[in-house]
């Protein structure tokens, strides 16, 4: 019998364990569907540091809520994380908490930094 023919079959884009001739790495799942290494993808809060110090107008919409079902705040960017964006109100002394699952758009009086610095490359 042939033992080596059905001894552990290997599929295309299956990881193998590390030591193993011709190993193939599996590229992360938003290079697969983008092709751009996973350090450019452009994540909104991502343009938005890019953005810290910018004068914005932030639209919101909160679908539970009669009183605040659309909401525009404006100010200047301080922060953004993950989930959330700071915002301060020059007119008014306020500062924001603003989660960005509410978020529907931006709007900016002047052009947006959009370059996305990748690590160990040049900015095109």
């Amino acid at each position: 019998m042939n033992n080596s023919y059905y001894q552990n079959p290997t599929f295309p884009g299956t990881p193998t364990p590390l030591g193993t001739p011709n190993q193939q790495t599996v590229p992360p799942l938003e290079q697969q569907i983008t092709g751009f290494p996973t350090t450019e993808i452009s994540y909104i809060e991502n343009i938005l540091r890019l953005n810290k110090g910018k004068l914005a107008r932030l639209y919101f919409s909160y679908p539970d809520s009669v009183e605040w079902r659309d909401k525009v705040f404006t100010g200047i960017i301080e922060q953004a994380g993950r989930d959330h964006i700071v915002i301060s109100d020059p007119n008014t002394g306020k500062w924001y908490l603003l989660l960005i699952i509410y978020l529907n758009y931006v709007e900016f009086e002047e052009p947006i930094s959009y370059d996305i610095p990748v690590p160990g490359t040049t900015n095109r």
